[in-house]
């Protein structure tokens, strides 16, 4: 990782947790109207997560999910890649450790990243070209990395607030997995085909 990369990643998070509470749950009504434009293929399986850190919020998008729509959460899985479990509000959680809630699910209900519909992802920052700066750890890079030899599903769908775009391109390393799309509390961003 490049000193470059991590003095922004500092930066952006810093700035993404000076978002007051009041701030961050209008945002999240702004981004799930965003979110909500993404067409879904009936009984889709979409992922999102569970907001840490000052992340943009997706309780607003989720609870307004079509009712055959099955929602997921990330869970960490040994061999550093993402594995996704379905999840209600309400149903059973325990913290990863990095201290992350994440459902408590049978290993058999795991689903691959592959099975997904659209997965809503994370990020520190991104740019015009829906190229992400992520926490740093590499979870969504390695699990979508089938991605980078032909285009395929799911959909990856970056989520933040609309301060959160850097000015010109992001630096990026070859194991970066680009998104399709980057929706903020504002608008969104399409990577350009």
């Amino acid at each position: 990782m490049t000193t470059g990369r991590s003095a922004l990643r500092r930066l952006m998070r810093e700035r993404r947790r000076e978002v007051p509470p009041a701030a961050r749950i209008g945002a999240a009504g702004g981004l799930a109207a965003q979110l909500l434009a993404h067409p879904l293929p009936p009984g889709a399986h979409v992922a999102g997560y569970w907001a840490a850190d000052g992340e943009i919020p997706l309780h607003v998008w989720q609870l307004r999910l079509p009712g055959d729509v099955t929602y997921c959460l990330p869970v960490l899985h040994e061999d550093g890649r993402l594995r996704f479990a379905p999840w209600k509000a309400g149903e059973a959680v325990e913290a990863n450790r990095y201290g992350i809630p994440e459902p408590v699910v049978a290993a058999d209900a795991l689903l691959q990243p592959e099975r997904l519909d659209l997965v809503v992802v994370p990020l520190v920052g991104f740019d015009h070209r829906c190229h992400r700066l992520g926490m740093g750890g590499g979870w969504y890079d390695r699990s979508f990395a089938f991605r980078h030899h032909a285009p395929a599903p799911p959909v990856l769908v970056g989520a933040a607030f609309a301060f959160q775009q850097v000015v010109g391109e992001l630096p990026s390393e070859d194991w970066d997995v680009q998104l399709d799309a980057v929706c903020t509390d504002l608008s969104t961003v399409s990577r350009a085909t």
